[in-house]
């Protein structure tokens, strides 16, 4: 059937939306009309077109012009489409065209890639086919970047609208509305006069438009753009557009900068300057600006560019979450590349044309698929050019039209012009020569079976071998597994990410395997000559970036002798991660651990197991410090938004540990219900995750949230001594919790006597929102802005050196429900302690204004930089400053003010609030930073500043129940107390704060209960049942942590 003329064309079936043809009507009339090729050769005969009621050009249109409509492509010996077919759409002995993505070894791929095999089949990629200067010649690159705009300019008149603004981009429609791209373009262009006559609110303005990339898809999106009235500014300029008072001012029209590398990363060593060719190479060498540099006065990040996992993020979640407390103007992201996870971090899902946008509250760390609330408004449509199909298929079908005379005549491949031959992956049953890459990374995956036992298992040395450079598009990949395999070698594959564009480079990463480390010299040698070619080597340029890391010796083992291993993958690797990392990992090994000896389930589980812990972090580097000097833990890079990585770790495992934030939980559990696996966390179990019991019921795991210090050991507390009172007929009356972390007494030594180990702005927040409690029977409701002031006093018996105070915490009412004492309990109070004298001077911060999150002018001149001192007599409402810096007269200066301004009532609350407004650097004439641009901002960076801990300063966590219990019989009524107080430990010259210990112990202790089969119940679990807190608050004691229980 090959080279027979005749040309079929399919009915795309992957998306309802696929509108796209490879060839338009008017292609296959003159594709038909054109009798002979060279040498009088018949080149197309015959053009079959499957019939489809949803191509953009009728099958009338294309029977016009002399096509046949038919389903069956039988007598087809060539058969173009856009997107993959099905499988069983696939004939013998026919030759395909269309974008396989088969070439980069995907797995998802590859059935398709076998049925090709498997049916003698010849494959096309248009992806692969190039011109002489390596540029794709088959691509809809600028027709994603024109829809994908239009999309979100349509999608940003409605958020505008949310948030009470009225913009002329409301009467702007999808692109797939319009009958045509002259027809979209006409509708921008009257939205641009529109803003050239009215303007824009000021309250938005400046509209700034930030694009990424250089290629098509960038192009595509500002040639949309340039539509509307705009200038185009540097990034080094973007800071004064705030400054020429536009914020007053309605604007008529929109600002656009176009970043580079240098705009979004620097080297991380101040001396380098940023090198492109070094930064494709060495990017773990560069630290992210984007943040800082850009991202600050964007209102739109255009996202068009290549990205790969192994370079920094353009924007990340912390990021985001950072810049949307200081109250940056960012409203949306146009993710035009659809990279999931990628370069824009809480972009983590696609959207479909008809509703193409979702939004992301980075204050609640949330998803919701409405344009109302806070948040930014993020579109990520994977199939955009589909949307202008009419336009789209004329330009493809340009440039495809002049190949179809060979591809349909020619039955031997290598009669095909050098830049066809080079884009055919299979023909004839078999992979081309340059394709032969492919099933030895295949194998190679496969003999991965799980990251312990892979190649170093196998083979006494091995090393890694990092490659990046046009590794696939100039199939010097081939060259590399040569060398490798032809020295002895062998090689596993650990990561590949493929280059999307010929633009962009690949990068992959092997494990190479022998029994002779002169073999591993040799291939490192070798593989160095090429990456760096000698001067005398005429016209050679560097093939490809090389890293290789040492040699090691794998035949050096921990000897467990028979026992069983236990996997265990810990997801996240922050402070809390340690603990939980050596807590798994001495179980089992040769370590002494004194806890151990008195723990009977632990010591009956590690005479037969265990516990291989991997630690997973989107940086390799953390992770890598977290596992240093613990014996066979091993760190991994994975970014959990890659489903693929995943999915393979996850399965490879026993439990998983998520130490992730919570929004990532649900995604994760998911995959652990997939594949069966355990899962364990120390978050609260929001309503998302309750949705999954049922599911997780059903395949036999057990989710066990709320397994750290609050949630979690005050569960498990409260449980014992709540379930301990009802056994013996009692009825609890009172329960009251109170848990804190502060500063240990001799770390307690500022006028807050508070410390951060953390940003302090979600500390702040907490104390802002409202509470509620029972108190005598009655529910109390305390506002947001009084939670400081309703502070009381909290002493205890046992430590009457600590002079504490309680605040309300949040909603106390749900666990009258969660401990079942809601119809018995007239007091349920669960408080959040610090030390006395703490909610007096944080409320006065709140009045003065400390806490305020408006943008504030006297801090968005950038002329002038604002100082500490006038910003604080700018809240002080101080008028005329004094003549001296003497501590003693800013002190008098400011209790003054403080107390004729009403902010505090007695002299001594004001004179302690003014040492702190002191001791935080506010009086000081320090320029303050122009990335502060409301109170909140200034406060959070000072508290930040001064209320960190030291190196070798320790913190505390204390927690205290309280529970009243009412017995019949006239028995008297009891109070029952329960104590932890635990401080930061100091091992090997490193403080693990106390903090970390009570968070990262109980989550490794739930982990080991199920490792060891002691939890028997499935689906979502609380550490609320006697399972579970038995036998972990048991552990916890003989680890070390001291509960004190009475009876009074």
């Amino acid at each position: 059937m090959l080279g027979n003329g005749v040309i079929g064309i399919l009915s795309e079936s992957t998306n309802k939306w696929e509108r796209r043809a490879p060839l338009t009507p008017a292609h296959c009339a003159r594709l038909l009309h054109s009798s002979s090729g060279k040498g009088g050769e018949v080149e197309v005969r015959r053009i079959i077109v499957q019939p489809s009621t949803k191509r953009i050009h009728h099958d009338d249109l294309y029977e016009d012009v002399g096509c046949h409509i038919s389903q069956d492509l039988s007598d087809c010996g060539l058969i173009l489409g856009i997107k993959q077919p099905k499988l069983e759409m696939i004939l013998p002995d026919r030759a395909y065209a269309f974008f396989s993505h088969t070439h980069k070894a995907q797995k998802e791929n590859m059935p398709l890639l076998d049925k090709i095999l498997a049916e003698r089949a010849s494959l096309f990629d248009y992806e692969l086919i190039v011109g002489d200067e390596g540029k794709r010649l088959l691509a809809f690159g600028r027709f994603a970047g024109r829809a994908g705009l239009i999309d979100f300019l349509s999608g940003l008149g409605r958020r505008y609208l949310s948030l009470g603004y009225s913009t002329p981009f409301l009467s702007l429609g999808s692109s797939y509305m319009y009958p045509s791209l002259a027809a979209a373009k006409a509708a921008v262009v009257s939205v641009g006069e529109e803003i050239a006559t009215t303007g824009l609110p000021s309250r938005i303005c400046p509209l700034v438009f930030v694009f990424t990339g250089s290629g098509n898809v960038s192009l595509g999106a500002q040639e949309i753009f340039k539509l509307l009235p705009h200038t185009f500014v540097d990034s080094s300029r973007l800071p004064e557009l705030f400054d020429k008072g536009s914020l007053s001012t309605r604007a008529f029209q929109v600002y656009g900068c176009v970043v580079s590398y240098e705009d979004m990363v620097e080297h991380s060593d101040p001396a380098e300057v940023f090198d492109k060719v070094d930064y494709y190479a060495h990017p773990e060498r560069y630290m992210p600006i984007f943040h800082k540099k850009v991202a600050p006065y964007a209102s739109v990040i255009v996202n068009c560019m290549y990205w790969e996992r192994r370079y920094p993020r353009l924007l990340s979640y912390k990021q985001l979450q950072d810049l949307a407390h200081k109250g940056c103007p960012l409203v949306g992201i146009c993710d035009i590349t659809c990279d999931i996870g990628g370069s824009i971090e809480f972009v983590n899902r696609t959207t479909l044309i008809d509703s193409p946008f979702f939004r992301y509250d980075p204050f609640g760390d949330s998803y919701h698929e409405d344009m109302e609330g806070d948040g930014v408004i993020c579109l990520a449509v994977d199939i955009l050019p589909t949307e202008f199909a009419k336009e789209a298929s004329q330009h493809f079908g340009d440039v495809l039209s002049h190949f179809i005379g060979h591809l349909a005549s020619t039955k031997d491949i290598e009669d095909l012009p050098l830049h066809l031959r080079r884009a055919c992956i299979a023909h004839g049953g078999a992979l081309t020569h340059l394709y032969e890459y492919i099933p030895r990374m295949r194998n190679s995956e496969e003999m991965s079976e799980n990251v312990a036992s892979g190649l170093c298992n196998k083979r006494r040395y091995a090393m890694l071998v990092s490659l990046s450079g046009h590794l696939f598009d100039q199939f010097l990949i081939n060259e590399a597994l040569d060398i490798i395999e032809s020295a002895g070698g062998s090689f596993h594959l650990i990561k590949c990410q493929v280059g999307q564009s010929t633009d962009s480079m690949s990068y992959s990463e092997l494990e190479v395997g022998a029994d002779d480390s002169v073999v591993l010299d040799k291939i490192a040698d070798t593989l160095t000559s090429i990456a760096n070619p000698k001067e005398d080597d005429k016209g050679k340029t560097n093939l490809f970036a090389l890293k290789v890391s040492e040699v090691k010796d794998t035949s050096v083992k921990l000897a467990y002798g028979r026992k069983k291993r236990n996997m265990v993958l810990i997801l996240g690797a922050g402070r809390v991660c340690q603990p939980a990392v050596e807590f798994l990992s001495s179980i089992g090994s040769n370590s002494p651990s004194e806890w151990k000896k008195s723990c009977k389930m632990a010591a009956e589980f590690e005479e037969q197991n265990y516990v291989q812990v991997i630690v997973a972090s989107l940086f390799l580097k953390d992770a890598e410090e977290i596992v240093e000097g613990i014996p066979d833990a091993i760190a991994v890079e994975l970014d959990v938004m890659d489903h693929d990585n995943l999915y393979k770790y996850v399965s490879q495992v026993d439990v998983v540990i998520s130490l992730l934030p919570p929004s990532f939980h649900y995604t994760i559990a998911n995959v652990c219900i997939e594949l069966k696996k355990n899962l364990v966390t120390a978050s609260y179990i929001n309503d998302s995750m309750l949705k999954l019991h049922d599911a997780a019921e059903g395949c036999g795991i057990t989710i066990l949230g709320e397994m750290g210090l609050d949630p979690g050991i005050d569960h498990m507390m409260a449980m014992k001594m709540i379930n301990q009172a009802h056994a013996q007929g009692g009825k609890i009356r009172s329960f009251v919790s109170n848990c804190g972390g502060i500063p240990s007494p001799a770390a307690a030594n500022n006028p807050l006597a508070y410390k951060f180990s953390w940003n302090p702005a979600g500390a702040i927040r907490a104390g802002c929102n409202p509470a509620t409690y029972r108190r005598d029977g009655g529910t109390v409701h305390v506002d947001g802005d009084n939670i400081y002031v309703s502070a009381t006093k909290f002493r205890l018996h046992e430590f009457p050196a600590f002079a504490l105070e309680v605040l309300p915490n949040r909603d106390s009412l749900i666990y009258g429900d969660l401990y079942g004492i809601e119809n018995e309990a007239l007091t349920i109070f669960r408080g959040t302690l610090r030390y006395e004298g703490f909610g007096e001077i944080m409320g006065s911060l709140k009045r003065t204004g400390f806490f305020d999150s408006e943008v504030r002018l006297i801090l968005t001149n950038k002329d002038k930089r604002t100082t500490y001192r006038t910003f604080l007599y700018e809240l002080l409402e101080v008028h005329n400053s004094i003549n001296s810096d003497e501590s003693v007269k800013a002190e008098k200066l400011i209790t003054e003010r403080l107390l004729a301004l009403g902010i505090c009532k007695e002299d001594e609350a004001a004179l302690r609030t003014a040492k702190a407004i002191i001791f935080l650097g506010f009086y000081e004439e320090t320029e303050i930073p122009s990335s502060c641009q409301t109170a909140f901002d200034v406060t959070c960076l000072r508290m930040e500043e001064r209320l960190a801990y030291s190196s070798m300063e320790q913190d505390m966590v204390l927690l205290h129940h309280q529970v009243e219990v009412e017995f019949p019989n006239d028995r008297p009524t009891e109070r029952h107390q329960a104590t932890l107080l635990e401080f930061g430990r100091t091992q090997n010259g490193n403080v693990m704060s106390a903090m970390a210990l009570t968070v990262g112990i109980p989550v490794a202790i739930g982990t080991l209960l199920l490792l060891a089969k002691k939890i028997t119940s499935t689906g979502i679990l609380r550490p609320i049942d006697p399972e579970v807190y038995e036998p972990a608050l048991e552990i916890l004691q003989a680890y070390g942590f001291n509960i004190m229980e009475t009876i009074d």
